[in-house]
């Protein structure tokens, strides 16, 4: 990942990652930054690194004697710091602060695979092939994760499609959790599974949705190649803009349709970046020539779906406290249009969007999920 680490320690059970700032006078917060990246990459992506107990130190060697703050060291908040005079003390502190006496078996460390997660790129082109989530998902936790969220709505759609139901489910997580990874997965499974749903990942993205498609398109034609076979670039094109598009081009086109979509699962890519009425009327009567238009882009999403006769399925993703622009709408205009326009849907969510606030701060709507939705 072009990274390097100055030195990996490995006493009994104890992997010391030493990062050495030779002739620095202070224990810089770059420098402590730094250690503790190291260290996060070994826990997460090697394999010999896994559940081991994994220390930050940061040398600096004209630095002053500090107090070490243990506890938050052990949960890499903080780094153990030390001087060239004092680091040999330091490491026996560690040692008896941490060490349980038993030993990590250091040939079988060294042999382990180092595995970083793929970008969403390369996470892309690897579901579109036809892997699965966690045949490309390298840290454990987010392989579990993945897994049973991609599963959970999986069960879902089935549930939706037998029943003849129209569904929507709000997909929450931190940046970073891999919700875009989750979503692609959710709509690549379906195409592959049933080509007639038309499962359709949608993000508002432009940069993102142009640089999804090429990399699709470029690998497809590459694979053919090496298969001996042949495909066109236009017909790669074709495919990888069906799977992947622009939500505003989406949300154009059927401005001008009264069709049904022939899209009949789809994930909304930082859906909580969705338009408020206000918003989205000033962009109609400035940009479209459209006036009057009296509802918010999340409702008239909603109301384009709800076009099918017999059943869909809307998947959120939402990004909690990321309405980052002015007229961004976040959770509280979908539930709102469902409250008001679309009772008749099924709700699925899950419990972090009533914990934590910066997912849903209005008690009307959060006590009216809980008694209307599906946890």
């Amino acid at each position: 990942m072009g990274k390097r680490v100055d030195n990996i320690l490995i006493i009994q059970d104890l992997i010391l990652v030493i990062e050495f700032k030779v002739g620095d006078t202070q224990y810089s917060h770059s420098a402590q930054i730094q250690v503790i990246d190291y260290c996060l990459d070994l826990l997460n992506f090697h394999a010999g690194s896994h559940n081991q107990k994994v220390i930050p130190v940061l040398v600096a060697t004209q630095a002053a004697e500090t107090r070490q703050n243990w506890e938050e060291i052990a949960s890499l908040n903080e780094v153990a710091c030390c001087n060239a005079e004092n680091f040999g003390e330091i490491f026996s502190e560690i040692i008896q602060q941490f060490s349980h006496n038993s030993v990590i078996n250091t040939q079988s460390w060294l042999e382990a695979p180092y595995k970083p997660t793929p970008t969403i790129i390369e996470a892309a082109q690897a579901l579109y092939k036809g892997h699965q989530v966690q045949e490309i998902s390298r840290s454990d936790a987010g392989t579990i994760n993945l897994e049973i969220t991609s599963n959970k709505i999986e069960e879902i759609i089935e549930y939706s499609k037998q029943n003849k139901i129209k569904s929507i489910c709000f997909l929450t997580g931190v940046p970073g959790a891999g919700k875009t990874l989750a979503g692609l997965n959710i709509a690549n499974q379906r195409l592959k599974k049933d080509q007639t749903e038309h499962a359709v990942f949608l993000s508002g993205n432009g940069p993102l949705v142009d640089v999804l498609r090429e990399a699709l398109v470029r690998d497809t034609v590459k694979n053919f190649k090496l298969q001996g076979l042949s495909k066109s670039r236009l017909a790669a094109e074709r495919s990888a803009k069906a799977f992947v598009q622009n939500i505003h081009h989406f949300r154009d086109y059927y401005l001008r349709s009264t069709e049904i979509p022939v899209e009949q699962v789809v994930v909304f890519d930082e859906a909580q970046r969705a338009w408020q009425k206000e918003q989205v009327s000033n962009f109609m009567k400035l940009k479209k020539g459209i006036d009057n238009f009296a509802m918010s882009e999340p409702e008239f999403l909603i109301n384009v779906m709800n076009r099918h006769i017999d059943w869909c399925v809307v998947v959120c993703l939402i990004g909690g406290g990321q309405e980052i622009n002015t007229g961004e709408a976040g959770v509280t205009e979908w539930l709102e249009a469902l409250k008001q326009k679309f009772s008749d849907w099924q709700i699925y969510y899950s419990e972090k969007i009533l914990e934590d606030s910066v997912y849903l701060d209005s008690t009307e709507h959060r006590n009216w999920l809980q008694t209307t939705g599906i946890n």
